[in-house]
């Protein structure tokens, strides 16, 4: 952190003293929303960061996610928008349709009492004509991602020239996604007498690039915690086969009586895969991640939330910006990729000071990426005993028990049913038949393949030579190398061994590779015709862009616009090859079909473009 740019540096440690909301100088509407909405103290976060915002200074607040940033910076956007003028006074940037989502339904809620305030989110694979039609209306607050915001900006649509206060929410993420050219272009289209609120998880040097260009003496706020995982979380991991996963899984719902559940994983075809083992076994279970349209995506939460479904599988990327109260805990059916996401995720259950539960499911080649978040996270995580189907047995016996005992207390009409015993009676079944078949039926548990095997790891020779093959040969782990990623790969894998940074060779040059492989280079080129692109790498799949140099555009503008609208990292787009009238670029294969159709009818730099699988 560099002192000259940060005029007031405030860090919160655990155990201050609790403010309350009174306390903050807010109006009377603020006071009404959270106190209908069950807030009586303000988050660390929120207690330093809302006086210096409401006074107009510009504010970088540093906290993890799950600390209450939204209400941070959404408190006093609110308590400082005149309703009396129809434009937008305040911009929101967030990095996924998801968050943008998110952050404007938290900012109705504390807007719920101020009569006129209007708030619209902006957002890839949403009409664009709807957002239009929403924006001519008047909107005083805006929440939108990068690629959508300029899109708008660029047709004119959206205005910034009576903008008050700009908010980056999550700016280091928007930065890892490769929005920062996006992110400098609309700052620099703001008004100069602006106040700029950043948040951000982390103090990079990207970040403290854009603080140092586009802030005026700002106050810094640092919520410093003893340790990066929230001590109301109780952590656990179990050593389990792979192919028993499920299985372990569904004993520990069992065994814990979980009511709501978010379970994640790396790759999007195993949101599929475990969605339908648990519905088979009668789970009420849906799945998330970045194949599923905008309505999709929005039904799924909405029953997520409304309790109708109790279990969310998931992968990262789908669930950036989830936040659902009462989730009881987390299961980590895959070890994340990246130490960051293993936070992201347990982060999700035990909040607003309750208990949650996060387990961890480790596999033989996920002990050695286990151990690492471990050490990031500088807590020890206890190893667990996997329950017995005889413990499972023995606890919806129990259950079941409990459940008759009430309906003989609690029902009237029992005896509406005296005629069914006597039949089956009469069919040559006895009383000890009739009760065993209906507890049966009732508790629904059947022996399996896995009821009298040991779940844990094996010692066999065969197994050990799986570890051997997938475990220690690279980091990774099963899913290390780049051909089985999922939604994460060629961002987190063995750098060291592949010779690259967070974008790529570090060695050869810049963000996004040699100038030269991206067909920039400044020596003079041979034809189009005669260069053709490089070889495509496995699990890639090549796109067409109508763009090209003509069109002045950069790799950066590529992996924004794509990684913007189709809601997938920046990072995982591979080759980007610039010729003067079009453009090929490799994404991963999974996510091909979803980038044409997302990008049909889209812009990049104003030019409407059309976007195909590369012949």
């Amino acid at each position: 952190m560099n002192p000259e740019i940060i005029e007031q540096e405030i860090v919160v440690k655990p155990g201050i003293p609790q403010r309350t909301f009174a306390d903050l100088n807010l109006s009377d509407e603020i006071l009404q929303a959270v106190t209908e909405m069950g807030f009586e103290h303000p988050s660390p976060i929120q207690a330093e960061a809302i006086p210096p915002i409401l006074l107009g200074r510009d504010v970088i607040g540093q906290a993890q996610t799950g600390t209450g940033k939204t209400a941070a910076f959404g408190i006093p956007a609110i308590d400082l928008v005149d309703v009396t003028e129809r434009h937008p006074q305040v911009l929101v940037l967030c990095p996924t349709r998801e968050l943008a989502l998110q952050v404007a339904d938290e900012v109705r809620k504390l807007s719920k009492f101020k009569r006129g305030i209007r708030v619209e989110a902006i957002y890839g694979g949403d009409s664009i004509e709807r957002q239009i039609k929403s924006l001519k209306t008047g909107v005083h607050i805006v929440i939108g991602t990068p690629g959508r915001v300029m899109d708008h900006m660029e047709r004119r649509t959206l205005k910034l020239d009576n903008v008050k206060m700009m908010i980056l929410d999550e700016a280091d993420e928007m930065l890892d996604m490769g929005f920062r050219e996006d992110i400098e272009s609309i700052l620099e289209d703001m008004p100069e007498e602006r106040q700029t609120i950043l948040f951000s998880a982390t103090m990079s040097k990207p970040i403290m690039g854009i603080t140092q260009r586009f802030q005026k003496d700002p106050v810094l706020v640092k919520v410093v915690k003893n340790e990066l995982t929230n001590t109301n979380i109780e952590q656990v991991y179990f050593e389990v086969k792979p192919k028993a996963k499920v299985e372990v899984m569904c004993r520990l719902i069992d065994t814990y009586d979980l009511k709501l559940l978010l379970v994640f994983c790396n790759q999007k075809k195993r949101v599929e895969e475990i969605v339908e083992d648990l519905q088979v076994r009668g789970y009420q279970a849906e799945g998330l991640h970045g194949d599923l349209r905008q309505a999709q995506r929005n039904n799924v939460m909405s029953k997520f939330r409304s309790g109708v479904t109790n279990i969310l599988v998931a992968t990262d990327v789908a669930a950036r910006g989830i936040d659902v109260d009462n989730v009881d805990a987390v299961i980590n059916y895959d070890i994340p990729l990246d130490e960051e996401y293993y936070v992201h995720r347990i982060g999700r259950t035990g909040r607003a000071g309750k208990s949650g539960k996060a387990f961890s499911l480790v596999g033989r080649d996920e002990k050695y990426r286990f151990r690492e978040i471990q050490n990031y996270t500088k807590v020890r995580v206890e190893k667990g005993v996997i329950p017995s189907f005889e413990d499972i047995v023995g606890l919806r016996k129990a259950r079941f028990i409990e459940q008759v005992k009430q309906s003989i207390e609690t029902s009237q009409d029992l005896n509406l049913y005296d005629d069914m015993l006597t039949a089956l009676h009469h069919s040559g079944f006895s009383t000890e038949q009739i009760v065993s078949a209906l507890v049966k039926r009732g508790m629904g548990i059947e022996k399996n393949e896995f009821s009298d095997q040991n779940l844990g790891h094996d010692d066999d020779r065969r197994e050990r030579r799986e570890g051997s093959r997938f475990g220690d040969r690279d980091r990774g782990g099963r899913f290390g190398d780049r051909g089985g990623r999922g939604e994460s790969f060629g961002r987190f894998g063995d750098r060291e061994r592949r010779g690259e940074g967070r974008f790529g060779d570090r060695e050869r040059g810049p963000r996004f590779g040699n100038r030269e492989d991206r067909g920039e280079s400044r020596r003079p080129e041979r034809d189009d015709r005669e260069r053709a692109p490089r070889e495509r790498e496995a699990n890639m799949t090549r796109l067409f862009v109508s763009v090209g140099r003509r069109d002045f555009i950069r790799p950066g503008d590529i992996v924004g616009a794509i990684a913007g609208e189709a809601n997938i990292p920046g990072s995982t787009i591979g080759h980007i090859d610039i010729f003067d009238k079009h453009t090929y670029v490799d994404v991963p294969r999974d996510f091909a079909n979803r980038v044409v159709d997302v990008m049909e009818g889209n812009t990049i730099k104003g030019k409407r473009v059309q976007v195909e699988i590369a012949r």
